[in-house]
């Protein structure tokens, strides 16, 4: 995409970062190298892929060449460990595909192996981890229930010891990559109610009495999203993740990670809304001149960088105070909150600003706008964040 900005100076010109702090010629190459990757892997068949509500398989073990998989992981099962920066580089060149379901079904393991690595065994992590990061193997969390998402204190899927194994029984709703995972990490009450109860249990596909049902979206059409069921699904003890009844800080520190991944990419696909609104705007005339040269419109486009460069700067911050040690919950959830909002403006914006054209299938604006919704929903709504930070102030 064409920079928004000509000066070279602007903070909203990926170029004028890499004398910041936060980046370095590190993050540079990866930036170039990925970029490179999504445009001959990815971009020329985003909206057959759209259209046809999956893409190819193949695509995880091309990611994983890359070291798109790994990043961010232990060397030991194939990762390249880095800093955070490096995954806010790859949610803003992830973010130039336009198809959040795409994004979030290739990187699915990001949420389901986390736990795996943080809690799990020796033997565990060695059998999952180098086969999903090398894309192998796809892995999934399961943990939203037809109950309900964020109350994860109120879990219903149960697992009853019986000798070596759990018997599980219940369902789970809303799973990305549902369908055609290999392995899922999986919330589950061993104990009693409440929090104190829930285990995390890995549970293989193939595993008799696991059932799936494929579920259509508004959005992120090209992502497999399912319906989990299990019946009598007999699982090893060996397969727990962690300690039996202490999944719940598991959950919650994955949520963390999660969120802010999620506003690092809502506010790329923000940033992506203004550069192809921008684009349109300097060549539409309307009225005998540019688009772009309307007061009301060019009032958009300052609008839409404001809040996106208030928004990465924030972004930043948190990234780089997790970096360094911290757990700041509250930031992290008025984050995603803030990251989510700047996406519906802007694509709310540019759906404005390109019309017609905008509201055309195949168009990188259209799909955005259509993912809003669950971007503000997954990984805990708005509602639950503002929520969450309003107890730890102790309102």
């Amino acid at each position: 995409m064409a920079p928004a900005f000509t000066n070279g100076e602007h903070p909203f010109d990926f170029e004028h970062r890499y004398q910041c702090p936060y980046y370095t010629e590190d993050h540079r190459a990866w930036r170039a190298t990925l970029r490179e990757f999504i445009e001959r892997e990815i971009m020329p068949h985003v909206n057959d892929w759209e259209e046809a509500g999956e893409f190819p398989r193949e695509l995880y073990k091309k990611a994983g060449e890359v070291g798109l998989l790994g990043l961010g992981y232990p060397e030991e099962f194939g990762g390249t460990p880095v800093d955070n920066f490096f995954n806010i580089v790859t949610s803003e060149e992830m973010a130039r595909i336009g198809a959040g379901g795409i994004n979030a079904s290739l990187m699915v393991h990001s949420i389901g192996l986390p736990p795996v690595l943080a809690t799990g065994s020796a033997a565990l992590k060695q059998r999952i981890a180098p086969s999903v990061l090398s894309g192998e193997k796809i892995h999934a969390l399961a943990i939203t229930e037809p109950s309900g998402g964020s109350d994860v204190a109120n879990i219903k899927t149960r697992a009853e010891a019986d000798g070596d194994d759990y018997l599980v029984n219940g369902s789970k709703m809303f799973i990305t990559g549902g369908m055609r995972a290999d392995y899922y990490t999986v919330a589950v009450r061993t104990g009693g109610e409440g929090r104190s109860g829930i285990s995390l249990l890995l549970i293989e596909r193939e595993r008799p009495g696991f059932t799936r049902t494929s579920l259509k979206k508004q959005g992120w059409w090209a992502s497999d999203t399912a319906a989990l069921y299990f019946d009598d699904v007999r699982v090893p003890k060996s397969n727990l993740i962690g300690e039996e009844n202490k999944g719940f800080v598991g959950i919650m520190s994955n949520f963390n990670s999660e969120r802010l991944g999620m506003a690092a990419g809502a506010n790329a696909f923000a940033r992506v809304c203004l550069e192809d609104a921008l684009a349109w705007a300097r060549e539409r005339k309307t009225f005998g001149q540019r688009l772009a040269d309307h007061q009301v419109i060019r009032h958009k486009f300052s609008e839409m960088a404001r809040k996106i460069n208030a928004t990465q700067a924030y972004l930043e911050q948190c990234a780089f105070r997790v970096q360094s040690g911290e757990r700041p919950v509250a930031d992290l959830s008025l984050l995603k909150v803030q990251a989510t909002q700047t996406m519906e403006f802007c694509a709310r914006e540019a759906m404005q600003v390109l019309g017609g054209a905008g509201y055309m299938r195949g168009c990188r604006v259209e799909r955005i706008y259509r993912e809003v919704r669950v971007m503000a929903i997954g990984g805990g709504s708005e509602e639950i964040m503002r929520d969450l930070v309003a107890r730890q102030m102790e309102i």
